[in-house]
């Protein structure tokens, strides 16, 4: 397993009911959620670098 970082978020309540709500959509934690959409952020922006290991969303190598 990949060691993680923690750290404190502050979040307005409001969006913490929404990413909720999404996270119980998908059958996911807050911070699984969380992590999937800041992962998704940075794979958009193409800032996030390619590991040559396989995607499980994608089911293709990077």
């Amino acid at each position: 397993m990949s060691k993680k970082k923690s750290f404190v978020l502050r979040i307005d309540p409001e969006t913490f009911k929404s990413i909720e709500k999404w996270a119980d959509d998908e059958f996911r934690s807050v911070n699984g959620q969380l992590e999937w959409m800041i992962n998704k952020s940075l794979k958009d922006a193409k800032r996030l670098k390619k590991k040559n290991k396989v995607d499980p969303d994608e089911g293709l190598e990077n």
